[in-house]
C-alpha cells in the first residue's frame, strides 16, 4: 500500500508519520518511510537546490520541473521497488504537494502541474492520502516555536501563498474523495496521531 501524508507547513505530518511507522513496525509490517522531495541520494540533491534559501531567483516552472524530476528518481529507486516487494510505503509529501504549491499557490495551474507529474510518475497515485489540515497562521506559529525544524525557502513565503496552498489542498480533497482523508491537525498531537492511526488501521483492515 502506498500512503502519502500531505499538508501545509507546520501541520505536524512528519512527527505523526514517525509515530505511525513505529506502530506498524511493532505489528510486524514491513514499512518504508520516505519523503519528498528527496528519499534517495539523487533526489535529495535536487531537494537541496529547491529548498535552499539562497535560491530566491528559482523560476516557478523550473521549480515545478525539479520537483517532478526528484519525484521520478524517488519512484524508480525506492517507491516502486518497495511496493513490488509488498511493503507499505509511507511518504511525507508526494505529487499533491506540487499541485497545491506550484499549481495553486504559484498560479501555474493544477492541470498543468498534474500533466507534468503524470509524465514523471507514469500515473502512479497513492492508495491513501492523509491531509493534515491546519490554518497557515497556526502552522507558521508552530514552525517559529520549533527551534529544531529546518526553515526552508517555502516557509519564508508570504501568508497569502500559504492560504492558497491550504485552499488548493482542500479542493484536491474534494476532487479525490476516494483516496483523501482529512485529519484535523489543529488538535493536540496525541489526538492527531489517533485520528491518523484509526484511518490507517481501517485501510489496512487491522
Amino acid at each position: 500500500m502506498f500512503i502519502t501524508i500531505e499538508g501545509p507547513e507546520g501541520s505536524g505530518k512528519s512527527t505523526v508519520a514517525n509515530i505511525i511507522v513505529r506502530r506498524l513496525e511493532q505489528l510486524g509490517y514491513d514499512v518504508v518511510h520516505t519523503r519528498e522531495p528527496g528519499g534517495t541520494p539523487i533526489a535529495e540533491s535536487i531537494r537541496n537546490v529547491i529548498l535552499d534559501k539562497n535560491n530566491t531567483n528559482l523560476d516557478a516552472r523550473a521549480e515545478a520541473l525539479l520537483y517532478a524530476a526528484s519525484r521520478r528518481q524517488h519512484l524508480v529507486e525506492k517507491v516502486w521497488p518497495a511496493l513490488k516487494e509488498g511493503k507499505i510505503v509511507i511518504c511525507d509529501r508526494y505529487l499533491d504537494s506540487s499541485l497545491a504549491y506550484q499549481g495553486g499557490a504559484r498560479g501555474l495551474g493544477v492541470d498543468n502541474i498534474l500533466n507534468i507529474n503524470m509524465f514523471a510518475t507514469e500515473g502512479t497515485f497513492p492508495d491513501v492520502t492523509l491531509l493534515f489540515d491546519i490554518t497557515p497562521e497556526e502552522g507558521l506559529k508552530r514552525i517559529a516555536a520549533n527551534a529544531n525544524r529546518e526553515v526552508n525557502r517555502l516557509d519564508l513565503e508570504k501568508i497569502d501563498f500559504h492560504h492558497k496552498v491550504r485552499q488548493t489542498f482542500l479542493e484536491l480533497a474534494d476532487k479525490y474523495k476516494d483516496r483523501y482523508i482529512i485529519i484535523d491537525a489543529s488538535k493536540p498531537l496525541e489526538n492527531v496521531v489517533e485520528q491518523a492511526w484509526e484511518q490507517i488501521k481501517k485501510k489496512l483492515g487491522i
